[in-house]
């Protein structure tokens, strides 16, 4: 061997007398060793005939320091077009030896039918060279083959008339073809309907057709891809009833057929029935072989055309340029002196671009370049490193199918044609000069000192080149391989390595695939999920996971089931004070009229639901408690016969189609009773329903439905409806449940050696874990599962870093994300790690986000088979002190609870939510801590709703005023001696905070006015000032802020006094005065209610005169107050809150106060706002269940509306300084 290419070719007789063993011992007793070690040599194995090989093993040359370390296989049956072997339809590279004497045998996932077999040395021990000992197992395999010349040849196969009937029908084929379209299999059934399988694009399309013409035809699926390569590909096509099962290769769908293709039993026809050109293998019909009978000249199968019964294989030879160093050098032709140049060939790419040609013009001093840009071919001539023509002809080349290219100089006039008939052709009149001295460039340029000769300002070429011509002479690729004839790097000669990496597609949850030759990108723009493979939701997965984030009542997406299959839907989140309800509307929530009819004995109603079925399923099934009601208003309309008898009425209720249910609102579940039996309140005691008293008089049935197996409502049966007089009226409320059980699981591990262990995790290609930790420990194992060899594992490493860790063979990965602050605070802080086919991603809380990029043609297969360990690992080592709640994998909920029970050292559920959700709870509400959660106590704040945020607002009248009495003068003296000291400082001010928000246009008015008993006061009004408002606080000395404020747009004031500093804003100005010590002195006496008679009153919007005001305030006073008036505080107290929403506080209405939403741009009833909330297309969106603080949202114009105040005065002292 004295070339620097090698190939070795051994060819092996075998007689099969059972699984075939070849010994390949090469170059005597030692093995295989070629004379030059590099990645041009292989050893090819002819096994004599096509065989099933099921198995290869290698081991290095004996007495040696020669192994390989990794290797290629590639096999085929003719010696050509080879195909190349890969693990998990992504690794290309086998594991070989790590000395000369260990067997390493690598058992094939699926067995490979070819004659010829080569491996290719990739790497080998570095102290030694390449050297090789192989044995090959595998079967006998005999098939029967049929080809077709795509000239309307075909087998038709025709069942008996009186063939029985069969639950179940099966017709399965191996197929190969050059050819990207042709019509493999046609069946009939009834009524003109069939079935058609047909190639199209070198995918397999099955249609529906009705009637004669290809116009009725419906396609029900596409499977496969790159089907047009030469090789083998198996499809099975199995009915089952209305169901048929579409299998190619190792894909499979199933698809629901109509009634009419229930059964093949008209005739099958089997072939080219338009012009399929290739070759069929064991063609199949249930067990039926119908090349077998065709081939033995059976009545059953008809001949149709030129079919013959072996494969006669063309043999076309590719060349594949895999990567930026890929290039082929041709010399030029000596007939090119003439002027006559033509330049042919096909390419396949998913680059959209790339250079496919390109030669130099030494005489003017210019190059031509034939490349690929924006997936259109263009001709581009530059002459003096200036562009001086540019052509292109072409679109959409980038999709995967030969195209045909030709390039042709003919005295003058160059043009190029892309895919003849179907493509385009652009021209133009230029001398071309070409000579044998010129040098072609196909892909790309060398590297090496020849580079001087080609330059190459695009991108390489990455794709297939075939069918390759100079001057219509095929060019031997072969002798290119053999170095006799150009050169190359970086090529696979005889063989196009193309993939499909969006098929099987690997974006999830219908986003869209697209490829370059070496990656996939997912487009998951309006899927609702995000990810490389657009796998995680970016939805939560209830309302309280919403709640938790800061967010209002408002519809949102809910995605029940996280990554799962299961859809997101729009669900309406109601979010108040002690619980978060889903709410999910049906078609008729409405109260319904049911006249009563001679002609029919029963009413039906059928409920749909906005939601589809698993959505309710889950929804139920994640809930704790989830109600319906029903209602039915009833004259002489009976529920119940007897407890014996059948009921005249009844409903439907439970997941799938339902079950009959016969008890209704508020009674227990199937005792066929109503809510009045449970209260002993019914009509009549001796029945058990209101309306089964039948009475001539209208009453009602109505409860709620709270047994979750029995919801949602489907439909509704009434049944005695046709009796003169008969009449009635239902209502199905729409199903509200609250509760995640999901979102609070939570378990407590008190010692570093406890975990909990669950069954293997099940995340092969696509793993997503996330979950919810606190801590005060800086470091410990979350989560651990083990393989053989792969492992996955998340930790807190440090006080700051969480790593997330795995190997699916291609070596340990770490994905690590630092904080800026400590994870060890005893606060929630959340964890999402994702990893898939493209890329390993980790989040923790809002941080940025850290990813790591998978390797092009690593391994994807996550092969676990340890338990799962939560909290520690199996050694008990570095195990976690803390909580971890809310354990998803892939969408699941583990129940930690539930397993913590049982187990030593860990407990379930985790106290101690408002340290991080505290800071929701808005306006001086306080967090309470409970069970499962927490809330906000809105009982000391001036605002209501589920995190105090609820503005309380209400419309005033020039006679509207209320009146909050702050204590009564003999209980004062009474009870003074015993006062709790809390009690007393509030009633001995030594400060006051007061706020609120108001819009009108009136001018003078006044807002609000304080008094003590010793007709001290404090007033805030809206004082005229010109033509224009002046906002305008009186405490002694009149303190004003200029700004119109009587415009009728909302407008927010806050009064702060700390001893003798007072502020007044408005809106952002504030203003300040410091009072003199007399009259702090006086402020102080005047707010401290001494124990003597005295009242103390807060007023807002006065209708009348109070004692003690000078005659200018009087006067102010009687005006009264049209507007709107919102979040009145001052200090704990909050008049306008209590007068609306509780009225048995001590307070005093007069005149007419009507509560609305002047307070806030929003409506105040909840369902009329539905505004739907969506993360997507949100830039920086924060992670899902995060709790998040300070960033409740809101439509209102103002939350927490910081209000005007109070001027007070004793009529006596009126020093001040300002």
């Amino acid at each position: 061997m004295n070339n620097t290419h090698t190939k070795f070719t051994l060819t092996v007789y075998t007689h099969y007398y059972n699984p075939v063993f070849v010994f390949i011992p090469c170059a005597g007793a030692g093995g295989w060793s070629p004379l030059v070690s590099d990645r041009y040599q292989w050893l090819e194995v002819d096994l004599g005939r096509r065989t099933q090989i099921t198995a290869v093993a290698t081991q290095g040359r004996y007495g040696s320091s020669d192994w390989l370390t990794a290797y290629l296989l590639m096999f085929s049956d003719t010696g050509h077009n080879w195909r190349q072997h890969r693990q998990e339809d992504s690794l290309g590279a086998f594991p070989g030896n790590s000395n000369a004497d260990t067997v390493v045998q690598y058992k094939l996932e699926q067995p490979v039918i070819a004659r010829f077999l080569r491996l290719i040395p990739l790497d080998w021990n570095p102290s030694g060279r390449i050297g090789l000992r192989l044995e090959i197992y595998g079967c006998r395999y005999t098939s029967s083959v049929a080809s077709f010349d795509g000239s309307r040849s075909s087998l038709v196969y025709r069942l008996s008339v009186r063939a029985s009937w069969t639950v179940m029908e099966t017709i399965s084929l191996k197929f190969k073809t050059l050819k990207n379209s042709g019509t493999l299999l046609h069946a009939e059934g009834l009524r003109d309907h069939s079935l058609t399988l047909v190639l199209e694009k070198g995918k397999l399309l099955l249609y529906h057709l009705q009637g004669r013409t290809a116009l009725s035809s419906a396609l029900l699926v596409s499977l496969g891809s790159l089907l047009d390569d030469q090789h083998w590909h198996h499809v099975k096509l199995e009915r089952l009833s209305t169901h048929l099962n579409l299998t190619v290769d190792k894909n499979t769908q199933q698809v629901q057929i109509p009634a009419e293709l229930s059964h093949w039993h008209i005739h099958t026809k089997v072939g080219s029935f338009l012009n399929f050109h290739g070759c069929l293998e064991n063609l199949l019909y249930s067990d039926i072989n119908l090349i077998d009978l065709a081939k033995h000249s059976s009545p059953q199968v008809a001949v149709v055309g030129n079919v013959t019964f072996s494969c006669a294989e063309p043999v076309s030879v590719a060349v594949t340029f895999t990567d930026s160093h890929s290039f082929l050098q041709l010399p030029g032709l000596t007939s090119w002196s003439t002027g006559l140049v033509s330049v042919t060939l096909q390419f396949r790419t998913w680059n959209k671009g790339g250079l496919l040609l390109t030669f130099g013009l030494p005489q003017q001093d210019g190059t031509v370049f034939l490349y690929l840009s924006q997936a259109r071919l263009r001709l581009q001539i530059t002459k003096a490193g200036r562009s001086s023509l540019d052509l292109s002809a072409g679109s959409g080349l980038n999709d995967g199918q030969w195209h045909y290219v030709e390039l042709s100089f003919k005295h003058d006039h160059l043009s190029i044609t892309v895919d003849k008939d179907e493509g385009a052709t652009a021209h133009i009149s230029i001398s071309v000069p070409l000579t044998s001295d010129s040098q072609l460039f196909f892909g790309g340029c060398p590297t090496e000192e020849s580079a001087q000769k080609c330059k190459n300002p695009f991108n390489t070429f990455q794709g297939c080149i075939r069918l390759l011509t100079l001057d219509d002479q095929t060019v031997d690729l072969i002798k290119v391989q053999q170095r006799l004839l150009g050169n190359y790097s970086h090529l696979q000669i005889d063989m196009c390595g193309i993939i499909d990496r969006c098929y099987p597609s690997h974006c999830e949850h219908g986003g869209i695939c697209t490829q370059s030759w070496s990656t996939f990108h997912c487009n998951c723009s309006n899927s609702g999920y995000r990810g490389a493979t657009c796998h995680s939701s970016i939805y939560e997965q209830s309302c309280e996971a919403y709640k938790h984030k800061g967010n209002m009542s408002g519809h949102y997406y809910i995605d029940v089931d996280g990554s799962g299959p299961i859809k997101p839907q729009l669900i309406y989140c109601n979010m108040t004070e002690d619980k978060t309800w889903m709410v999910i509307q049906h078609n008729n929530t409405e109260l319904t009229r049911v006249q009563s009819s001679a002609e029919r004995n029963q009413h039906f109603a059928y409920f749909d639901y906005s939601s589809e079925e698993e959505q309710l399923v889950a929804v139920i099934s994640q809930s704790e408690h989830c109600e319906q009601e029903l209602s039915y208003h009833c004259r002489k309309s009976r529920l119940s016969n007897t407890l014996e008898g059948a009921p005249f009425s009844w409903w439907v209720g439970g997941s799938g189609p339902g079950q009959i249910q016969t008890s209704w609102g508020g009674a227990l579940t199937g005792t066929r009773q109503c809510a009045c039996s449970l209260q002993d309140s019914c009509l009549d005691p001796s029945h058990y329903c209101n309306c089964d008293a039948d009475y001539d008089q209208w009453t009602e049935d109505t409860g709620l439905l709270t047994h979750k197996e029995t919801l949602p409502v489907r439909s509704l049966v009434l049944g005695d409806i046709h009796r003169p007089g008969s009449e009635a009226a239902y209502r199905v409320g729409p199903l509200r449940c609250h509760g995640d059980k999901n979102f609070w699981n939570a378990a407590f591990f008190d010692k570093e050696t406890s975990y909990l262990h669950f069954p293997t995790f099940q995340g092969e290609l696509n793993a997503d874990i996330s979950f919810l930790f606190k801590t005060t420990s800086s470091s410990g194992v979350f989560l651990e599962n083990l393989g053989i060899r792969d492992f996955i594992r998340i930790e807190l490493s440090s006080s700051t870093e969480v790593v997330f860790s795995f190997d699916v063979g291609n070596g340990p990965l770490d994905v690590r994300v630092k904080t800026n602050l400590p994870l060890n605070d005893s606060r929630w802080h959340r964890v999402r790690a994702e990893r898939n086919v493209k890329e390993a991603s980790l989040r923790v809380d809002n941080f940025p986000a850290a990813t790591h990029e998978a390797p092009t043609d690593g391994l994807m297969h996550l092969q676990l088979n340890s338990q799962l360990f939560i909290g520690g690992t199996a050694s008990r080592q570095k195990g976690f002190l803390g909580c971890i709640r809310s354990l998803q994998l892939n969408g699941v909920t583990l129940d930690l609870e539930k397993r913590a029970k049982i187990t030593p050292g860990v407990l379930p559920g985790c106290p101690g939510h408002c340290s991080s959700y505290g800071s929701l709870c808005q306006n001086e509400g306080r967090c309470e801590e409970k069970a499962n959660g927490f809330s906000c106590d809105c009982g000391r704040s001036a605002y209501t709703g589920a995190f105090c945020h609820k503005e309380v607002s209400a419309s005033f009248k020039s006679t509207t005023s209320i009146t909050y009495i702050l204590k009564e003068p003999f209980e004062l003296s009474r009870n003074s001696s015993g006062l709790p000291s809390s009690i007393y400082s509030d009633i001995t001010l030594r400060g006051e905070n007061i706020s609120l928000s108001f819009s009108t246009n009136q001018s003078p008015a006044l807002l609000l006015y304080v008094s003590s008993f010793y007709r001290e006061y404090l007033i805030l009004l809206i004082n005229k000032n010109g033509e224009d408002s002046q906002m305008a606080f009186f405490l002694g000395c009149l303190l004003s802020i200029v700004i119109n404020v009587a415009d009728g747009r909302l407008h927010t004031v806050t009064v702060r006094r700390l001893a003798d500093i007072v502020s007044v804003q408005v809106n952002t100005n504030t203003r300040e005065i410091f009072l003199t010590l007399s009259y702090r002195f006086l402020v102080e006496v005047l707010f401290i209610c001494p124990p003597s008679p005295s009242l103390c009153c807060v007023f807002l919007s006065l209708d009348s005169e109070p004692d003690g005001l000078d005659a200018e305030m009087a006067e102010l006073a009687s005006l009264g107050f049209t507007g709107c008036l919102s979040g009145v505080h001052f200090n704990s107290i909050s008049p306008l809150k209590a007068a609306l929403l509780h009225p048995d506080s001590p307070v005093i209405v007069t005149g007419p106060l009507v509560q609305s939403s002047c307070g806030s741009s929003s409506p105040a009833n909840t369902y009329a706002a539905e505004t739907t909330h969506s993360l997507s297309g949100q830039p920086g969106s924060v992670d899902p269940g995060q709790p998040l603080v300070n960033t409740i949202r809101s439509d209102s114009a103002l939350i927490g509306g910081n209000a005007i105040l109070l001027s007070r005065n004793k009529n006596k002292s009126k020093d001040y300084k300002s």
